[in-house]
């Protein structure tokens, strides 16, 4: 069963379009207008192993809240969507990631339920172009929109490590618990549905 799907979103802030192949090979092709938001992408798909093809086209004029807000939900919808019923899936994954002087852990449930703890202290208003403000609420976006339960917390000195770390992690952790169980044949709930 092929595990894609593709989303395309408008509004009078933004276009986004995203493709993504839960077994892929970690392709990425993200562009969104903000640098370290298409860094931190590339970087989730490196790791998770999930291809991303993205654009996004928004109102940067104004600032990145929406651009990067409808990034993380249109990607959270199409990973739920690629997620299917979620048959035959390990469910749960962790994972922690240092980043020379940053640390990041990640636990994610992809379940069904939306939920997001993030916690993470940034020194700078900005990474680049990108409000560090935006990082935790894109964070939220997304798992809101992906159906998962979603815990990161990460520390540092180094913004930029801190970050990387964070989506790394949830890189890490996402590749766990979408993969293939082949000792489950219906979905990993004792309720029998998700």
């Amino acid at each position: 069963m092929s595990r894609t799907a593709r989303i395309t979103t408008t509004t009078n802030e933004t276009t986004v379009d995203v493709r993504v192949d839960l077994d892929g090979t970690g392709t990425a092709s993200v562009s969104t207008g903000v640098g370290m938001l298409d860094h931190l992408l590339t970087s989730l798909s490196h790791h998770s192993m999930v291809d991303i093809d993205l654009t996004t086209e928004g109102d940067l004029h104004i600032d990145d809240h929406h651009t990067v807000e409808d990034t993380l939900l249109a990607l959270g919808t199409a990973i739920d969507e690629a997620l299917g019923d979620r048959v035959a899936i390990v469910r749960y994954g962790d994972a922690v990631v240092p980043m020379d002087e940053a640390r990041a852990s990640c636990a994610i449930d992809v379940g069904g339920r939306s939920y997001a703890v993030i916690g993470a202290e940034f020194r700078a208003d900005r990474i680049g172009t990108l409000s560090t403000q935006m990082i935790e609420h894109g964070l939220e976006a997304f798992a809101r929109t992906a159906r998962c339960t979603l815990h990161i917390q990460a520390s540092g000195r180094n913004d930029h490590h801190i970050a990387e770390a964070m989506f790394k992690a949830l890189a890490r952790s996402l590749r766990s618990a979408i993969e293939p169980d082949e000792r489950r044949h219906g979905v990993p709930s004792t309720k029998g549905s998700m």
